[in-house]
């Protein structure tokens, strides 16, 4: 009998480790994100459109999300992510402590994220499910919950100017309700952004355009009618001392859309398409013991963000009296104070003050309202 050659009994030896290799390899492809958020909220002097206040409230709420990546090689990769909420209410992803009369029930789950994502030679591409991808400081105009489906293209341009660090062009398409016909019928917005980095990085242009086409007046199955918003934003951020952690941030939105001759929109509000904010803060929440104090004020007409995908934060001014949970936040001016405190790593602390009043209002009286709350956050 032939003896076994030595490198086949070394092949044969070594086979299974190199199987576990393989296996420790495709590991390492995936990674895992999460949080988890416990919120404390108080709401007060919230008067409605009739005159009538509503009744002061107080909430216990939490949040908790988990993701799953996987980097399939040096420039592809498939992600996705659940989060607790309620899946008709895309702008919040909180629960209430007892809510639902259902005596320790079962908690709402819901897909937020499913997405393939190619980046390569400054390029990034994405399509399906995924984070709003365009450069904003706020969620004024955009909801950091919602999350649009559809393709988004983005290239960077590195340069060597003394001035100019950095450029970066994107655009996408997503879709808001697709009609089962052409995607011309569809409700879709596309949005296109120059970024720019100067300064040292200290100083961030980011001016865009959203276009916005067969926009419901009314969301989740209320709409009387349809329209579009054009609308321009300029927006940009500066460092002005560079040694001091100081940040200005100034947020400009017109609607271009001309609303006179559309006989659905009432007279008072068919110019009311313009917003703009103003933000200054000192610090950030990046490591252990770091603190960040900061005040935004706005004026947000009604027609220069689509409410139902905006914040929901700063008021209780929502659609419930057409059977939808969305919330209803442009048409107001108002101020946020934010206090924050990171105790320990991604672990942090804020404390958030929202005073708002209406621009025009929707029936006899102007609404308003104020609420205080404080997040405890940890990235898991």
């Amino acid at each position: 009998m032939k003896l076994i050659p030595k490198k086949l009994i070394h092949i044969l030896l070594l086979y299974p480790a190199l199987g576990m290799a393989q296996e420790e390899s495709k590991t390492k492809k995936f990674s895992i994100e999460g949080d988890f958020r416990f919120r404390v909220e108080q709401d007060w002097n919230s008067r409605k459109s009739d005159g009538t206040f509503r009744e002061d409230r107080s909430r216990l709420r939490y949040r908790l999300r988990a993701g799953v990546r996987y980097q399939h090689n040096d420039w592809a990769s498939v992600g996705a992510r659940i989060r607790t909420g309620d899946p008709k209410k895309q702008q919040d992803p909180q629960l209430t402590l007892g809510d639902g009369f259902n005596e320790f029930g079962t908690l709402p789950i819901a897909l937020e994220k499913a997405y393939f994502k190619a980046q390569k030679d400054g390029f990034t591409a994405w399509f399906g499910k995924n984070t709003f991808p365009y450069e904003k400081k706020n969620e004024l105009f955009w909801s950091d919950n919602v999350y649009p489906e559809g393709v988004f293209l983005k290239k960077e341009f590195p340069l060597a100017s003394g001035i100019v660090d950095e450029v970066s062009i994107s655009g996408g398409h997503f879709i808001i309700n697709a009609r089962g016909t052409s995607f011309d019928e569809d409700s879709y917005f596309q949005g296109f952004q120059v970024i720019s980095n100067l300064w040292g990085k200290r100083w961030r242009l980011y001016p865009g355009i959203y276009l916005f086409k067969n926009i419901q007046n009314i969301p989740d199955g209320a709409a009387t009618f349809l329209f579009d918003y054009s609308i321009v934003h300029l927006g940009t951020s500066l460092k002005p001392f560079k040694s001091t952690p100081i940040n200005v941030e100034i947020d400009y939105y017109q609607n271009l859309e001309d609303y006179d001759n559309n006989n659905s929109i009432p007279t008072d509000f068919r110019n009311q398409k313009t917003g703009w904010s103003l933000a200054v803060g000192y610090g950030s929440l990046k490591k252990r013991k770091d603190w960040l104090v900061k005040a935004t004020y706005t004026h947000l007409e009604r027609y220069a963000a689509v409410d139902f995908l905006a914040q929901n934060d700063w008021a209780r001014w929502d659609y419930s009296s057409f059977d939808s949970p969305d919330g209803r936040l442009t048409n107001l001016k108002g101020l946020e104070f934010v206090l924050g405190h990171m105790i320990g790593k991604n672990m942090s602390l804020k404390m958030k003050y929202y005073w708002v009043q209406q621009l025009v209002p929707m029936g006899a009286a102007t609404e308003n309202g104020q609420r205080i709350r404080f997040d405890f956050d940890i990235k898991l």
